[in-house]
């Protein structure tokens, strides 16, 4: 059956904009970069460090390698993920999932065919290393938890079905925040390769377009369009291993 006929929505507010934030950076209490002095620990800890990314990598860790050897080249670009293979994570599909559904039952509410503007705002999400949980080891030591953003349009048609057209964007402020720990690994002495000045923190982020959810689970069914970063910002990208 074709489309019928919709109306633009005039609403004020995007469908599922309650409750996200409408900025993505998250403030931590670490020291200014290289405001402080750099010891001999503080030499020596990076150089073990500069010998896990490859040891990484041969265990086929890539994303954790990709963002541990950024963070120890100190040149502080944004870094570009991979958003797409974020977005498969279980945890984090899970959770979009969550939003196109407030989505789509927001837009039937409303009663009446039409194309309504659709915005989660930036959500938190956190990410295990234990595959049974919905998680993924790489990206657990890759990031931990970051902020998306799903974005883009609901369309609700005469017979009743509702498909979105949305943009998936990830964002995280990279750092290892003082006097936190993991496993008790206390992250203080790796923040401070950041305030001494032998590694800085970084933007995480990434986007992909062309994804489609549809009332009867079908997704994604365009390929990504190619990711881009806004602002003007010099993105890096991980390294290829040779």
């Amino acid at each position: 059956m074709g489309s019928s006929p919709t109306h633009e929505s005039t609403r004020e507010e995007p469908l599922g904009r309650s409750g996200g934030r409408a900025e993505p950076a998250i403030p931590n209490d670490n020291a200014a970069h290289a405001s402080l002095p750099a010891r001999p620990r503080d030499r020596v800890l990076r150089a073990a460090c500069v010998a896990v990314p490859p040891l990484w990598t041969a265990l086929g860790v890539r994303q954790a390698a990709g963002t541990l050897r950024h963070y120890l080249r100190g040149t502080g670009r944004p870094y570009r993920v991979d958003a797409r293979a974020l977005l498969a994570v279980p945890a984090v599909r899970a959770d979009v999932d969550r939003r196109l559904a407030e989505w789509r039952e927001a837009a039937r509410s409303l009663g009446e065919p039409g194309a309504y503007a659709a915005d989660s705002g930036w959500r938190g999400v956190l990410i295990t290393r234990r595959a049974r949980e919905g998680g993924s080891a790489d990206w657990w030591l890759a990031l931990r938890g970051a902020q998306y953003r799903i974005s883009g349009t609901v369309r609700v048609h005469e017979d009743g079905s509702v498909v979105s057209d949305y943009r998936f964007q990830v964002h995280k402020s990279w750092n290892f925040d003082r006097g936190e720990s993991e496993f008790g690994v206390p992250f203080t002495p790796f923040a401070r390769l950041h305030e001494t000045g032998l590694a800085r923190e970084f933007t995480v982020v990434g986007e992909v377009d062309g994804l489609v959810d549809s009332a009867d689970g079908a997704q994604d069914a365009e390929g990504p369009r190619e990711s881009r970063p806004h602002g003007g910002l010099l993105v890096d990208t991980p390294a290829r291993e040779g």
